[in-house]
């Protein structure tokens, strides 16, 4: 068998260590390998919070149920909020690229003005996360109410506003007969929440704190629904009481006297919207990326810094625009899975 001699490539041919075989810079390689990571580590929140969505009893809160508010306009716009929101910041993905494509261009103008309509998109989706996080820990107007039968409901509807507590046992600094009325707005709605969940309310009379009794007065409530979240002896998830039957077993429920018969909001011992879980998993996975967002708005404010004092022009490209811009889709992208996971499905 006749013997073959091994071919010997030349030095140019044979990549020798001294330079990179790809056209990736060493930065951008590292931040796609920050990036990697950081998606599995999202990816196992989103799981474990599917695996205990689908592992509990109770009634898991429904998107549009939850976040139906507009900031000085009140409830009863369904998700439209969140909607803008994503639609924000999938504009600011758009302002990114465009920021970046001028960099290509060493078009510095250009880089300066697509990265503040970025910064500004990215300031407005922190501002109104925090709105949201406000509206969530403070609840609703109505509250989720436990019923006679030990149901759970939440409540649908417009609530009347209170006009004044008409004092009938004075105590403090209160006279018998007078009209309490709003110092400042919502503060008799922050009362009546209060005592509601101390049980200090009986038969349409309030105890305030310093021990005065008075009657709540306040408008008739309109369009009242309850929606069944918790099954009870009599009502089952799902049901829906309308009108009349609403109304008194709603208030008959208030009125008993009894502590926690109704929970206002969220936080991390109860929550109005469903099983308690839900609110651990929507303050962390929410909360860890509004901090990715807020990172990001900083990280590209340093960037526009050094842009802005010619920074970048003086190396000759302007690969940071273009790093910081991989941090800033990620951050969108990952959003587009929270915002599904959380107020869609």
């Amino acid at each position: 068998m006749a013997e073959h001699a091994a071919k010997q490539i030349d030095t140019e041919t044979l990549w020798g260590g001294k330079t990179s075989p790809f056209t990736t810079s060493y930065g951008k390689l590292m931040m796609w390998f920050f990036l990697v990571s950081d998606a599995l580590t999202f990816g196992g929140l989103l799981a474990a919070y599917s695996f205990t969505r689908f592992n509990v009893s109770d009634a898991w809160p429904i998107g549009e149920e939850t976040f139906n508010s507009l900031p000085f306009l009140g409830h009863g716009y369904p998700l439209i909020y969140v909607a803008l929101m994503t639609f924000i910041l999938i504009v600011s993905s758009v302002t990114m690229v465009l920021a970046v494509e001028a960099g290509h261009r060493m078009d510095k103008k250009g880089v300066v003005k697509w990265m503040i309509a970025t910064i500004i998109g990215g300031f407005f989706f922190v501002g109104s996360q925090a709105w949201e996080w406000s509206h969530f820990i403070h609840g609703s107007e109505f509250g989720k109410v436990e019923l006679a039968d030990g149901s759970q409901a939440i409540v649908k509807g417009h609530f009347g506003k209170i006009t004044s507590f008409d004092v009938t046992e004075a105590h403090g600094h209160h006279k018998k007969g007078e009209k309490i009325v709003d110092a400042f707005e919502g503060d008799l709605m922050h009362q009546f929440q209060h005592a509601v969940e101390l049980g200090h309310i009986e038969n349409g009379q309030i105890t305030l704190h310093d021990g005065t009794k008075a009657l709540v007065k306040k408008e008739k409530d309109e369009h009242m629904q309850l929606v069944i979240k918790k099954n009870g002896s009599k009502h089952k998830i799902g049901d829906k009481i309308d009108g009349k039957e609403a109304e008194d077993l709603y208030y008959g429920s208030i009125n008993t006297g009894e502590a926690h018969k109704v929970i206002y909001g969220a936080n991390l011992k109860q929550n109005e919207y469903g099983p308690q879980q839900y609110g651990h998993f929507f303050f962390f996975i929410t909360g860890f990326h509004g901090f990715h967002v807020f990172s990001g708005v900083v990280f590209n404010i340093i960037i526009l810094i050094g842009v802005m004092r010619n920074l970048y022009h003086k190396r000759g490209h302007y690969e940071m625009v273009e790093k910081t811009g991989l941090y800033w889709h990620f951050v969108d992208l990952v959003w587009v899975f929270v915002f599904t996971f959380f107020y869609l499905v």
